[in-house]
């Protein structure tokens, strides 16, 4: 293992130095362009993208409406983020980090934002009474996964998922030390659903949305293109938890919303009414075959 490169004593920004995502990643924030966001019909308004921090949120809303909330009906705007759209002004003072998903919820006097994927989770789940446990022991149980996969994510994402899958160069120690943590992750995730059904407990909660769409994604080969890399088939608890998860309708349609890439008949690019599930899909929309 080599190193070549000797950090300057002052760092500056290298513009071309960002690999697939050069053209949105710079050091400052704040909005590059004036555009407000769309307000549809709906008292809840979601700015978002199929990621999975995205799909932690619809997941989260289709689970509330299957479950019988009608207020958790909700518009999904599409926010494009290779094209810059969370630059706008109207994202930033939703999200002044510029990141997605964010939501505004105007069934209040005033609207009030949410920004962070696992802030929305449980606001809504406070909102609503639901998908969080009201004892104090296992409310606990349940913030401490949601907590986790905040905090491991971005060992996952932005570090594995970068240094293996987008960097222009491989640079072998960032891998490895990445690869080593995400396997530990996953250990910690498989022993513990070894010993419980759900992550949180005996209940499915906001702990299994918030982790679903990452290591869900990470050992069904979603994700970076890394199954075999990482052995993922070890982690056998993991694989159950993903596949009963994923048998969820709710989930099956969370996934669709604000989806752009794949099987056209999987991507629902913006959602303002369940009938959209029905009619809009991109394979719907599509316009048919011209003869050559």
């Amino acid at each position: 293992m080599t190193d070549s490169y000797t950090p300057p004593t002052v760092w500056s920004w290298n513009k071309d130095n960002g690999g697939r995502f050069a053209n949105i990643n710079r050091p400052i924030a704040g909005a590059t362009h004036d555009k407000d966001l769309p307000v549809g019909k709906h008292p809840l308004q979601l700015y978002s993208l199929a990621t999975p921090n995205g799909v932690k949120v619809t997941v989260m809303l289709e689970e509330l409406l299957a479950a019988g909330h009608v207020g958790a009906e909700y518009d999904a705007w599409l926010i494009k983020i290779m094209e810059g759209d969370q630059f706008g002004s109207g994202f930033v003072a939703a999200n002044p980090n510029s990141k997605i998903p964010a939501l505004v919820d105007h069934s209040g006097a005033s609207p009030v934002r949410v920004f962070e994927s696992g802030s929305i989770l449980l606001y809504l789940a406070e909102k609503f009474g639901a998908f969080v446990p009201t004892d104090p022991a296992k409310r606990a149980e349940v913030l401490s996964w949601l907590f986790w996969q905040m905090g491991a994510g971005p060992m996952l994402g932005g570090g594995f998922g970068h240094f293996y899958a987008y960097a222009p160069v491989k640079i072998e120690y960032a891998i490895d030390r990445f690869a080593m943590e995400v396997k530990r992750q996953l250990d910690v995730l498989d022993r513990r659903l070894g010993e419980s059904e759900y992550v949180g407990g005996d209940a499915y909660s906001i702990a299994d949305m918030a982790i679903w769409p990452w290591y869900g994604a990470l050992v069904k080969g979603l994700v970076y293109d890394a199954g075999e890399f990482l052995q993922v088939q070890d982690y056998t608890n993991v694989s159950r938890w993903t596949d009963a998860i994923g048998a969820r309708p709710a989930v099956q349609r969370g996934r669709m919303v604000n989806r752009v890439m794949g099987d056209p008949a999987s991507q629902l690019h913006e959602r303002h009414d369940a009938s959209d599930f029905d009619t809009k899909t991109q394979d719907k929309l599509a316009p048919p075959p011209t003869d050559a």
